[in-house]
């Protein structure tokens, strides 16, 4: 049965009521809304014809071919510019009608939406959907998904879920192209469980997913680094008899490289052609990708030199994958060699290029290849970003150029980047090599302003520099600082600050600070006793010097040069001279070997005991090492 006010026999009841040979504004308003029901009915508007032709009116017959086909030719022509991308021209036309005086139908909007959508302009799509009530046209389920798919080409994911949500209300059913179009949306928005909740969703309404929803809904779980759920929607797809595409695969592959699953992503990419699915560039990127994460740096340049073999051009992220992979794998000479190469095969650096070249001359100790690499991004006029210029002032900083370090790290305000805690970390161990202690607290003190949550390593570097510029009670405090903003010391901690306490001549807070390594879970090695002895030495407390050194056998760990001398130094200056003696008999015995401090504390204690012969034997031993 027709809808009330549609049926044949209706409508050519209304129409005959016309004057003859009536205007086609007449038989247009006559018509009213089923122009926009049935504009694209053929047998509709022949069973109307027919009518006529019984009751004799071929006058209305003539007007109403026209009208029809008017209408029909509109929408033909908007679906036509929907097609061939002119949104523009499909939008312009939607206006244009109701000056032409031919009246709009749910099927022109439609088609005017689907042209907004495959640019993904989404603002012009929201504003014609919202057009459409004025003009008494309800949207239907291709006007909703039309305007759902615009949102998510143009990345606006809360508007494409607030348009999927108002369908069931507006009583739109939902559609598998509604839902893909919804979890497309939800994959550029990088919201992973959503897009999981709608494929969820449509097994409850019994709407099949397709290879387009579960494609969108593996690459949401793999923008975010959710490898497991991306691996379980993929076994997924061939149960429910839907054969994954290699856009799905790349998918797949590459959220198993961000997963540090490497031998899984490779797994499935060795398996892409016996599903025939052929490997492109992306998969091939996302494997090298998968390789560069976990630390197999020959694998991934082998797969890479494989790409030209296959006919398959590497573009500008393979590239960085490759060169990326020998700066993790610390082959630097072959990481510049292959930046190099980026111009031969005609692929421009960028950005990400360069820092990893950066990253791998800093991990070469290539200081200055890594400031020639960052000069030449300013003069590209590629905008260096916190990686590029982290790695730059780390490479200063671990070859001691302290001041080259602090003027990256200004650069950095210059060029408005904002530093994260491993550029913080780098510039603070600057300051420690350069002995800028005040400006190592200064740089701490800037973090806090910042919201940069400091680790172990800045604090590490902060009590070191205080312990090298001789401030132990800044030391002491900063140390002290650690555990109130959460940062648990470890022994590099503890060393610097018994260090600065060693320093600071401070023996009793040594005690303190060992006393308290063992609560902390920190085991003191030769470094934390070398420094306790020395503490102690200083101070002329032999007793506590000779009681750090007996303890470090029973804690197996094992006297040095650095340990003996301030053990012997400790008893030769408080007259221990037998004492002193016994240590330097005891470091030959171990086999470790004495230095000039070493024979000259030996030959110091023998002139106090009036050892004079043994004395003048050990200051000959003493004067080919000076």
């Amino acid at each position: 049965m027709a809808p009330e006010g549609l049926d044949p026999n209706e409508i050519v009841a209304k129409l005959d009521l016309l004057s003859r040979s009536p205007s086609s504004g007449a038989v247009r308003k006559q018509l009213g809304q089923v122009l926009h029901h049935r504009s694209r009915e053929p047998k509709w508007w022949t069973g109307v014809l027919s009518q006529l032709r019984h009751h004799n009116r071929p006058d209305i017959s003539v007007q109403l071919i026209e009208v029809s086909l008017q209408v029909i030719s509109y929408n033909a022509a908007v679906s036509a510019f929907a097609k061939g991308d002119q949104w523009q021209r499909a939008s312009s036309l939607v206006a244009d009608m109701p000056t032409s005086k031919v009246s709009s139908d749910v099927i022109t909007h439609s088609g005017a939406l689907s042209a907004c959508s495959k640019k993904g302009h989404w603002q012009q799509a929201l504003m014609m959907l919202g057009q459409m009530p004025s003009v008494r046209l309800c949207p239907n389920q291709i006007s909703y998904s039309a305007a759902v798919s615009s949102c998510e080409k143009g990345c606006q994911w809360q508007h494409a879920f607030s348009l999927f949500a108002e369908m069931p209300v507006r009583r739109v059913s939902l559609d598998i192209i509604s839902y893909s179009a919804g979890v497309s949306a939800f994959e550029k928005g990088r919201q992973w469980e959503q897009a999981l909740s709608l494929i969820a969703d449509m097994a409850l309404y019994e709407i099949r997913p397709d290879v387009i929803s579960y494609s969108a809904a593996v690459s949401a779980c793999e923008k975010e680094g959710q490898w497991q759920h991306a691996l379980g929607l993929f076994a997924e797809m061939p149960q429910r008899q839907i054969c994954p595409g290699v856009i799905c695969w790349n998918a797949a592959v590459s959220s198993c490289g961000k997963g540090s699953q490497w031998e899984q992503a490779l797994s499935l990419f060795a398996e892409m052609p016996q599903k025939s699915a052929r490997p492109d560039v992306i998969s091939y990127s996302a494997a090298v990708s998968a390789f560069e994460k976990g630390g197999r740096w020959q694998q991934a340049l082998n797969l890479f030199f494989e790409m030209p073999e296959r006919n398959i051009c590497p573009n500008v992220i393979s590239w960085n994958a490759a060169v990326s992979a020998c700066e993790k794998g610390e082959q630097w000479q072959q990481a510049l060699s292959l930046f190099g190469e980026m111009p031969y095969g005609k692929v421009c650096p960028d950005v990400i290029s360069y820092s990893a070249g950066v990253s791998a001359c800093e991990k070469g100790g290539q200081w200055q290849h890594a400031l020639k690499l960052f000069c030449e991004m300013l003069q590209k006029r590629i905008c260096p970003n916190v990686v590029s210029f982290g790695a730059g002032v780390s490479a200063c900083e671990k070859a001691g150029q302290w001041e080259w370090a602090l003027n990256l790290f200004v650069e950095m305000s210059v060029a408005e980047v904002c530093p994260d805690v491993m550029s913080y970390n780098a510039i603070v161990s600057a300051c420690e090599k350069g002995g800028r202690w005040q400006q190592a607290l200064n740089l701490l003190a800037e973090m806090v302003f910042r919201k940069v949550r400091a680790n172990v390593i800045t604090y590490n570097a902060a009590v070191s520099a205080c312990e090298k510029g001789g401030q132990w009670q800044q030391a002491v405090d900063l140390f002290a600082v650690m555990s109130g903003d959460r940062v648990c010391p470890n022994l590099i901690s503890c060393n610097a600050a018994v260090s600065a306490c060693e320093k600071g001549c401070r023996w009793q807070q040594t005690l303190v600070l060992f006393a308290e390594m063992p609560l902390r879970t920190v085991h003191p090695d030769v470094i934390s006793y070398s420094a306790g002895i020395s503490a102690c030495a200083r101070c002329g407390r032999w007793q506590e010097a000779l009681m750090f050194f007996s303890e470090m056998a029973p804690h197996r760990v094992w006297p040095n040069v650095i340990s003996y001398n301030a053990a012997a130094g400790a008893c030769e200056r408080t007259g221990q001279w037998q004492r002193a003696l016994r240590l330097f008999a005891h470091m030959l015995s171990e086999k470790v070997y004495p230095d000039a401090i070493s024979y000259s504390a030996a030959v110091s204690a023998c002139e106090r005991g009036g050892q004079m012969q043994l004395a003048l034997s050990l200051f000959a031993e003493l004067t080919p090492l000076r």
